[in-house]
């Protein structure tokens, strides 16, 4: 059984920095594309970033030079490390499985597998 399990979140000042965890488990990910989604109160779920199974990655526009997405894939985990993090960033943070690397990853039906969450709060 394929499961995913995110860490990291909290809460932090504006400018301060987080790194959230994806632990995946149930089988081996190094072959997938793994992306972050996050969902903000109020408003639909939104792609942050992505890397794909060559460490290829991928951001949103509103995370650009803020945001690093990387991976260990002997350990099965992705990082999401947050900078320069803004109350506009306050979200539930997702990582999700893409297992066909379809080479879209921008949209939450390209994924198969998602975590529970992991709430991020940015203090003025």
């Amino acid at each position: 059984q394929v499961q995913l399990v995110e860490s990291g979140g909290g809460l932090v000042q504006a400018g301060g920095s987080l790194r959230l965890s994806c632990a995946a488990s149930g089988r081996t990910f190094s072959n997938y594309a793994m992306g972050w989604f996050r969902r903000a109160p109020g408003k639909e779920r939104e792609f942050v970033a992505a890397i794909n199974w060559s460490g290829m990655t991928y951001y949103a526009d509103s995370v650009k030079g803020r945001v690093t997405i990387s991976r260990v894939n002997a350990k099965n985990t992705v990082y999401l490390q947050m900078n320069s993090l803004k109350p506009k960033d306050t979200a539930v943070y997702y990582c999700a499985v893409n297992s066909r690397d379809s080479g879209i990853y921008g949209y939450t039906d390209e994924y198969d597998y998602w975590g529970q969450g992991t709430q991020v709060t940015v203090s003025s």
